[in-house]
């Protein structure tokens, strides 16, 4: 009896400590969950990029995508395949409602395809940013490429895979020639392509004996949000304003550094975040430098306006402009229209509110009390051949000559005296006569005086 009831004991201490061995070990089960539920893009791609390494920190038992999107660009999908592929850590997408197109080339590059009911996956044909064609055949062969690997790689019929791409292949009992594949859940479960219907990703932890598993579903952090924050068409118009104003003031005023240091902190914070994104690519930024460049020398180096100055505000613009969208070396086949129409209408916007800026502001700035002290307004004399001081409307009429660039603003001379002045917007050379027009504040107003 005495030995009976030791075994019992041990039998039971056993039990106990396998149970509380099962119990942590599903209490330490981690999963780790990020939604796609907008278009590939870069953005997406480095969202995704920043999910998995958090994970990978995190030291997480299994990555959940929770998916709902169209598609978006070839090459960031593809991105995101490629990191798919490579975990170390089981990734499961759930498919909550859509996965077409580029979505449909991620979900079949993951471990599990699970669907929410209602769900669908494929639509994969390629299809340029403009009117939504399907794109040449070398951009379809590619699709299916990646199609028929993924699919390989993770157990699934390679053929279906491609008969989500290309309309030509026809699958006996699936597909006709002339459309492409898209299953429903039902369909999609059939063929291999998902492992069950699910209403959430709750549903699909307890189907799997997880449901005590932590959960950390990932949140962009607070850098994140800033950078998309300057994303914002509306902050980058703002930005661009600076730039242009900033750099325009800067040339106008030598040496002064505040103008030039804010348009230096506004490309900062225009580009940056563009760059972080993949959108902005090194040689788009060396274009708007370049293009800075180009403008001084026309300034500053070559009489008149010509063709550098006309190269220089080209180059800006298309620096400012390209550093916006999602541009492979000038191929603009899979830049969607809206994104390309936007990036075109917020600079050119913001550059004409940034000229109307500077010509509002030229007869004024001399007026601020920051200024005075960097300006003729102050530091010259007139007994050394300066002044600022009108005689009230008495130099309306009178002619003179230009005494420095007026670039659109700089200085005349008349009778001996110099003045602050600046002309209707165009370029006038030292040397050129004028004739007074009007005043404004300390500076006068000018146009070439023909005779």
């Amino acid at each position: 009896m005495k030995r009976y009831f030791t075994l019992l004991l041990i039998f039971t201490l056993f039990s106990s400590q396998l149970l509380l061995a099962q119990t942590d070990t599903k209490i330490d089960k981690k999963v780790f969950t990020f939604k796609i539920d907008s278009d590939i893009d870069p953005a997406m791609t480095r969202r995704v990029k920043l999910a998995l390494e958090n994970a990978e920190a995190s030291k997480v038992d299994l990555i959940i995508i929770e998916m709902d999107t169209y598609g978006g660009a070839v090459n960031d999908a593809d991105e995101i395949r490629t990191m798919i592929l490579n975990s170390s850590i089981p990734i499961y997408v759930f498919i909550n409602k859509d996965a077409a197109s580029a979505g449909a080339l991620i979900s079949i590059a993951s471990d599990s395809i699970y669907m929410a009911p209602g769900a669908s996956i494929g639509a994969a044909t390629v299809v340029n940013g403009t009117d939504g064609a399907a794109a040449p055949d070398k951009y379809q062969s590619y699709m299916r490429s990646m199609m028929r690997s993924s699919a390989e790689a993770q157990g699934r019929d390679p053929k279906i895979a491609e008969a989500m791409v290309d309309e030509k292949i026809e699958i006996e009992g699936i597909s006709e020639a002339g459309s492409v594949i898209t299953f429903s859940v039902s369909e999609a479960e059939k063929y291999g392509f998902c492992e069950g219907q699910f209403a959430s990703i709750a549903e699909i932890l307890a189907s799997k004996n997880l449901e005590d598993a932590e959960v950390i579903a990932y949140e962009t952090s607070f850098s994140e949000n800033v950078i998309a924050f300057f994303l914002s068409p509306a902050v980058s118009g703002f930005l661009i304003l600076i730039i242009i104003g900033g750099i325009y003031f800067e040339l106008q005023t030598p040496g002064v550094g505040f103008p030039i240091l804010a348009s230096m902190v506004a490309v900062l914070l225009y580009f940056t975040p563009y760059y972080l994104n993949g959108l902005a690519e090194n040689w788009e930024i060396l274009v708007f430098f370049i293009g800075v460049i180009l403008l001084a020398v026309e300034l500053f180096v070559i009489p008149g306006f010509g063709i550098f100055g006309v190269l220089g505000i080209i180059g800006i613009l298309t620096g400012l402009v390209l550093g916006m969208i999602p541009n492979q070396n000038f191929n603009f086949d899979f830049v969607p229209a809206a994104d390309l129409f936007g990036a075109l209408l917020t600079v050119i916007l913001a550059a004409i509110a940034s000229v109307g800026l500077v010509f509002w502001l030229t007869p004024k700035v001399n007026e601020w009390g920051a200024f005075k002290n960097i300006t003729l307004a102050t530091t010259q004399q007139r007994s050394e051949g300066y002044t600022s001081s009108f005689y009230a409307n008495t130099l309306i009429g009178k002619t003179g000559v230009v005494h420095s660039r007026l670039r659109p603003s700089g200085k005349i001379e008349i009778d001996g005296d110099v003045f602050d002045a600046y002309s209707r917007g165009e370029f006038i050379d030292q040397g050129e006569k004028i004739i007074v027009i009007s005043t404004e504040g300390t500076s006068l107003k000018v146009k070439k005086w023909e005779a």
